[in-house]
């Protein structure tokens, strides 16, 4: 019985360790808000809400105690990108060292489009040349020898 009781005690203490904090609705809606905006570090371009993995698991509980402990969204984001870096994002910040990541869409559309525009008047083809009596002499002896 004692080790039935042994048991029990760990067992229930060992589960307490998955417990979520409880969240109102309000809470709730803010930390689905933040899984959304937050990449899964093992999945690469999943956001924490859609991921399965541990990891994921892992910062739902996270953001869900940060939440609990009445940290706003900017205060959560900042704490995880603190222990992740700016990786864990999954919309980067704008910011100096991020700039061309913003920028890059727009600059390669110039390109091709000043590409596009320089070779607009150059597709003509040029004009062949046509052929000396000597070389239409010398496929016509071709075509005689082969028929």
């Amino acid at each position: 019985m004692k080790i039935a009781i042994a048991f029990l005690m760990v067992s229930m203490s060992w589960m307490s360790a998955f417990a979520q904090p409880a969240l109102d609705t309000a809470q709730h809606e803010r930390a689905k808000a933040l899984y959304s905006e937050l990449r899964c570090v093992v999945c690469q371009n999943q956001s924490i809400g859609e991921s399965d993995a541990d990891v994921a698991k892992d910062l739902r509980q996270i953001v869900s105690e940060q939440i609990a402990a009445g940290q706003t969204n900017s205060q959560v984001k900042q704490y995880l990108v603190d222990r992740y870096g700016e990786f864990i994002l999954l919309k980067p910040v704008l910011a100096w060292h991020t700039l061309i990541l913003w920028l890059a869409p727009a600059l390669l559309l110039v390109v091709g489009i000043g590409f596009a525009w320089s070779r607009r008047g150059k597709a003509e083809p040029e004009a062949v040349a046509s052929l000396t009596p000597d070389e239409e002499r010398r496929i016509a002896e071709l075509i005689d020898k082969k028929s």
